[in-house]
Parts: structure tokens; C-alpha cells; sequence
């Protein structure tokens, strides 16, 4: 087997199994993250990536992701997401829909689903920091934000 072979068998694609995710990963009151791609399982640098569930009818704490920017992936379920300083905007995404979480934006997410329970696939920019726990007092009523992009307006 030549150089090139060799280095590729071994620092090539890898495959995390769903039930070889690692719950061990910085947790927020309210949800399940499960971390599938970091360095230590995979030896990703540059990304971060998992799942998360929330229970039928909860809310997870405030909380951000520093200078990371995120993605969510709604597999299942109906999420509901505040943010802000006062978490005084709110967003529903469901089934099939992506979710852009800018850097150090406090968010929460909600399952706004009576009996099923949410389930997402994350993505982050990076390894380090990945959650920051916040003690927020939030608006009673958020506002409504439908997203639309510039080309749909």
C-alpha cells in the first residue's frame, strides 16, 4: 500500500453511528445534545456537529454559542425559537426548515409541539466554547418575526 493510501484510509472519511453520539457535551437545561463530530471523535477542527431533542412542551434555558455560528436542521417536531436580550423576538420553524443562529445571539429553544418531541440536527463554526449559559429575564409577549429573504419580500 503506497503513502498516499495509507494516509487517506486513515485520515479520511469518517462515520459516526447514531448510536455512538456523546451526550458528555455541553449541555443547557432542557434539551439532550448529543455531539457526532468534534476533533476528539473525528478530528474535525473547523466544525461541530449533532443533534438535540427536547420533550413535548419544554423550553430549554437561554443561552448562546460566543463567535460560533449555527445551524438547526428540524427533523421532527415544531420548534419555536425567542431571542434577544430579553428573548423578545420569536420564530417557528418546523419539519424540513434550517434555523440560522448569528455569533453570541441569546436564544431559547421551545417545543411548541403538545406530544412529540423535537428533534434537530446542529452545525457550529467551530470547537471551542460551545454553549454560554445565560440568566435572562424575559418579555412576557414576544414579537412575531416572519422571516422572509430579499428575494420573497
Amino acid at each position: 500500500m503506497n503513502d498516499s493510501i495509507r494516509r487517506w484510509r486513515s485520515n479520511g472519511v469518517r462515520v459516526v453511528r447514531a448510536g455512538d453520539l456523546d451526550s458528555s457535551t455541553a449541555q443547557t437545561l432542557g434539551m439532550q445534545r448529543r455531539a457526532a463530530v468534534t476533533t476528539e471523535r473525528t478530528g474535525a477542527t473547523k466544525l461541530w456537529a449533532g443533534t438535540v431533542t427536547i420533550d413535548a412542551k419544554a423550553k430549554t434555558g437561554p443561552h448562546h454559542h460566543g463567535d460560533l455560528e449555527s445551524v438547526i436542521y428540524v427533523v421532527n417536531g415544531l420548534a419555536r425559537l425567542r431571542w434577544g436580550d430579553r428573548l423578545e423576538f420569536v420564530a417557528e420553524a418546523k419539519a424540513g426548515d434550517f434555523i440560522y443562529v448569528p455569533p453570541f445571539v441569546p436564544h431559547q429553544e421551545i417545543n411548541a409541539s403538545e406530544d412529540l418531541q423535537l428533534h434537530c440536527v446542529l452545525a457550529r463554526s467551530g470547537q471551542a466554547g460551545l454553549v454560554y449559559n445565560l440568566d435572562i429575564e424575559p418579555v412576557e409577549v414576544p414579537e412575531l418575526v416572519r422571516w422572509i429573504d430579499d428575494l420573497h419580500r
